[in-house]
Formats: C-alpha cells, sequence, structure tokens
C-alpha cells in the first residue's frame, strides 16, 4: 500500500445524537452513499475486517490517546480471487488461528463459505449502511444509518490526522460524553457476539 497517514477516529453507536444532529443538519450535506459490506468479527481481537466493492479492507488499530480516540492504519487491500498467503494473514489479524487451506487462491464466495465457519472465535456479519458525509471544523465526519444481519442502529463519527481537532470537534459537537466506539465493538455489541 502507499504511505498513508493514520486517522484519529472517534465513534458512537446510539438511535439519535440530539445536538450534534441539529449541528449536522445545518451543514452542506456532502455525499450520500450506499454500501453492502462483510465485516469478518472476532471474539479474540478488535480490529477492523471487511470486505467492501469486492476488497478485502484492513485497518489495524495502532494506539488510543488519553482522550479515547483510536489511531487506525490501513494494512490491506486486496481483491479477490485472496491468494491463501494472504488469506492466512486475515486469521493472523483476527486472532484466530487460519483453518487448513486446499485452495492456492480464493474467491469470495469460498473464502465466506469454507474459511470463515472452519474457523473459530469469527462471525461473518452482512452490514447495509447509508452514510451522509459532512466537514465539520477540518474533520470528515458522517451519520449513518446500519442494518447488520436485520439489527438496525445508527452511528456518528469524526476523524482526522490532527487528534486535537478530532475531539475538540467532538466536544463542540455535544458528543463528548458518549464513548468512542470503533466498528467492529459496535457490531459486535449490536448482534451480541460475546468476547
Amino acid at each position: 500500500m502507499d504511505k498513508i497517514i493514520p486517522r484519529w477516529e472517534w465513534r458512537a453507536f446510539g438511535e439519535s445524537f440530539g445536538e450534534a444532529e441539529k449541528q449536522f443538519a445545518a451543514l452542506p450535506a456532502g455525499d450520500i452513499e450506499e454500501s453492502d459490506e462483510l465485516y469478518l468479527l472476532s471474539s479474540v481481537l478488535d480490529d477492523n475486517v471487511k470486505v467492501r466493492y469486492g476488497l478485502m479492507d484492513i485497518k489495524k488499530l495502532e494506539q488510543v490517546n488519553a482522550d479515547g480516540l483510536e489511531q487506525w492504519k490501513p494494512v490491506m487491500k486486496d481483491s479477490f480471487p485472496l491468494p491463501a498467503t494472504e488469506a492466512k494473514k486475515v486469521f493472523e489479524v483476527l486472532g484466530v488461528p487460519a483453518p487448513p487451506m486446499s485452495r492456492t487462491d480464493y474467491t469470495l464466495d469460498q473464502f465466506v463459505d469454507e474459511l470463515v465457519p472452519a474457523a473459530k472465535n469469527l462471525m461473518a456479519v452482512r452490514v447495509h449502511k447509508k452514510r451522509t458525509r459532512y466537514k465539520v471544523d477540518g474533520c470528515m465526519a458522517e451519520l449513518a444509518d446500519i442494518n447488520a444481519d436485520g439489527k438496525e442502529t445508527r452511528t456518528v463519527a469524526l476523524e482526522l490526522e490532527d487528534p486535537a481537532r478530532v475531539i475538540a470537534t467532538v466536544r463542540k459537537l455535544g458528543l463528548g460524553s458518549l464513548k468512542n466506539t470503533s466498528y467492529p465493538r459496535g457490531l459486535k455489541q449490536l448482534v451480541g457476539m460475546k468476547a
């Protein structure tokens, strides 16, 4: 992957976000995007592993700062069919042993139908997102409606390379009392996956 500066992220899940939603409504909305994604959730680790737009897309948690912001670094964006060597790396990131692999590469269906069920402590969750993007004080922001295997929630997020600006914007929007919860942790809570 090209050199990427990891971003600091803040996210919360809930039914509504009060004053923050009013402030977003007063801003010009950016792109509205809908996507269908497949998250691989591990009961062992919380790294962000998903398939979006036909790509295996992985971000690893680099660090958490004193304000609870999380710095995530993209480490994989590979297309299918995925070579077996790369498929093994996916299981390593998830903290679970890779199941035996009999193929040299795997289509998405083969990966999901053969490898995921054979792995322990792992769940594949189909997620539909409808995201509305905004720009707030230089931060990238979004409000999203989520359907994960039939269970619905909303999420609000802010991110930028500058953590001081992210946390200042979180507080300005009146969201400072909410806990920062990454996508993997939020989805695990939503679908009832135990650690």
